[in-house]
């Protein structure tokens, strides 16, 4: 597990923002490298081909490559740095948390936050993304010289290891799903493959999945596997909806998911003795599925999820026996296409 998590904290570690991706993009490529060449579209996505070019069946294996952050506004005429979402940002850890923005060099800022002190009660309940504030110590005039509107800004927090195999980090959604596709494609290398295999690390899922759609559109796959994340439990969670941290990967069933490749799925996990627990979805899976599976004439698409705890805040948590179980079902899967 040990080269598992050097591979998480460095992807981790890789800023990332929708629309922004390009450092965490070249870090993916470079660790594709030794299995094989990937390169950058316009649109910031990572894709790679591997397997037997031209065959009849053509599998899109996609993680997304963005993390949730911040984007800013404006510097008000204190040096306060007004912010909005960049993704969906879990405010109610933001204030007095530490952040770090991507300017003209990189800073270190503060979420603005009442001391209990001087609070009468209303402050209890968290400010709207686009009313908080970072403070970089800066007036105005400084700030100015060193911030733009539309620079980024993330939770500023490093990768840490736990008990076991388990690990924390900010961007864990999705850079857990990237780590598990590449250690996929180290298993599926110098392997005689029966299918065409393209990798896409998608841009912008965040922010509605448009990297996700335009990767999809351009390579034209026949089939589709999507690995994200999904809830862990955890307290004060319903467990009939969440995965377990070191239980498997969870196997996507829902409307728009094909029902043969959830069986293929299930059938390989069992072959092979791996952990999984099915994860059924009424609706839209809120996921790239949901654009992939409609990408041109349609596609058949399978999601498959990481069990997570703590979605969108900066101490995401994943066990590394679950990433190698993920690329391990869906390599084995993947041997299995003919």
């Amino acid at each position: 597990m040990d080269e598992l998590k050097r591979l998480v904290f460095r992807l981790c570690a890789a800023p990332g923002t929708p629309g922004d991706e390009n450092a965490a993009a070249k870090t993916a490529v470079e660790e594709l490298s030794p299995y094989t060449q990937a390169r950058i579209d316009k649109m910031g996505n990572v894709i790679a081909k591997m397997g037997k070019p031209g065959a009849e069946k053509h599998i899109l294996l996609d993680a997304h490559i963005d993390q949730i952050g911040l984007i800013v506004t404006n510097i008000d005429k204190h040096g306060f740095i007004r912010v909005d979402r960049s993704g969906g940002v879990d405010r109610r850890v933001m204030p007095g948390s530490p952040v770090t923005i991507y300017g003209k060099e990189v800073l270190t800022g503060i979420v603005c936050c009442t001391p209990p002190h001087l609070s009468d009660g209303s402050e209890d309940k968290v400010l709207p993304v686009e009313k908080m504030a970072v403070d970089a110590g800066l007036s105005r005039e400084e700030a100015e010289k060193l911030i733009r509107p539309g620079d980024r800004i993330l939770f500023h927090a490093a990768p840490k290891s736990l008990l076991g195999t388990r690990v924390t980090a900010p961007g864990l959604d999705d850079r857990a799903g990237v780590a598990a596709l590449i250690r996929c494609a180290q298993l599926l290398s110098g392997c005689d493959l029966g299918c065409e295999v393209t990798i896409l690390f998608s841009s912008r899922e965040e922010v509605g999945g448009q990297g996700a759609l335009t990767g999809a559109y351009s390579v034209n796959p026949t089939h589709a596997v999507i690995v994200d994340v999904s809830f862990a439990e955890q307290p004060h969670v319903p467990q009939e909806k969440c995965g377990k941290l070191g239980g498997g990967p969870m196997i996507g069933i829902a409307p728009l998911l094909d029902r043969e490749m959830v069986d293929g799925m299930i059938e390989t996990a069992k072959r092979n003795g791996i952990p999984y627990k099915l994860d059924v979805m009424g609706g839209s899976t809120g996921t790239n599925s949901d654009e992939i599976a409609a990408t041109r004439r349609g596609v058949k698409a399978e999601l498959i999820s990481i069990p997570l705890r703590y979605m969108h805040t900066p101490v995401e948590v994943v066990d590394l026996t679950d990433l190698e179980d993920t690329a391990r079902l869906i390599a084995e899967y993947i041997k299995g296409v003919e």
